[in-house]
C-alpha cells in the first residue's frame, strides 16, 4: 500500500469490484473518520449492488458498540481508544457479523483539524480489512488538511482491500 495518492478512487473501485465479482465476494464497510466516503465511492459504480451489502457509519463510540458490537471496554480511559488496532479489527468483524458480507473494511482516525494528541496526532488513522476469518490492520499517519486525510484514508482502504482479496 502506498502512502501517496497516485491511484484514483474510481480506478481502485473498479479494480476491487472486478476482484469481488470474480471471487463472488460481498463487501461491507465500517467507517468513522471517513463518514461514509468509502461506501459512497463503492456504490458510485453502477452494478455495485451485486457485491456491496452495507455501510455502517459509526462516528460515535456508542454507535460502534451498538451497531458493530465493539466492546465497551476498548473505550475505557486506560484502553486502546477509538483510534486503535483493536477497535478497527472489532469494527470489521462487526460489519461482517451484522451483514451478509464476507469482506469488510473498517476505518477510525483523527482527520483534524482538532482532536489529536501527542500519542495520536491529527492524521493518525487505523484501517482494518477482513475476509471471513483473515484480518489485518495497519496504522497510517497522513498529512494535510481534513479533506486530504480523509481522501488518503479512502485510497489506502481500497488499496489494502485489493491486496487482501488478491
Amino acid at each position: 500500500m502506498s502512502d501517496t495518492l497516485s491511484s484514483s478512487i474510481p480506478e481502485l473501485v473498479q479494480q476491487l469490484a472486478d476482484k469481488l465479482l470474480a471471487k463472488k465476494l460481498i463487501i461491507a464497510t465500517a467507517e468513522s473518520c471517513t463518514g461514509g466516503w468509502i461506501s459512497q465511492s463503492l456504490t458510485a459504480l453502477a452494478g455495485s449492488s451485486v457485491w456491496f451489502d452495507s455501510g455502517f457509519v459509526t462516528y460515535s463510540n456508542e454507535a460502534k458498540q451498538r451497531l458493530l458490537n465493539v466492546p465497551e471496554t476498548l473505550f475505557a480511559m486506560d484502553a486502546a481508544g477509538a483510534v486503535s488496532e483493536e477497535v478497527v479489527l472489532a469494527m470489521s468483524a462487526g460489519a461482517i457479523h451484522n451483514s451478509r458480507a464476507n469482506v469488510a473494511i473498517a476505518v477510525s482516525g483523527i482527520a483534524g483539524p482538532d482532536g489529536g494528541s501527542d500519542e495520536k496526532p491529527v492524521g493518525t488513522v487505523w484501517i482494518a480489512w477482513q475476509w471471513e476469518t483473515k484480518s489485518l490492520a495497519r496504522c497510517f499517519h497522513f498529512s494535510g488538511d481534513r479533506e486530504s486525510v480523509r481522501r488518503a484514508t479512502v485510497v489506502a482502504a481500497l488499496e489494502g482491500c485489493l491486496l487482501l482479496v488478491d
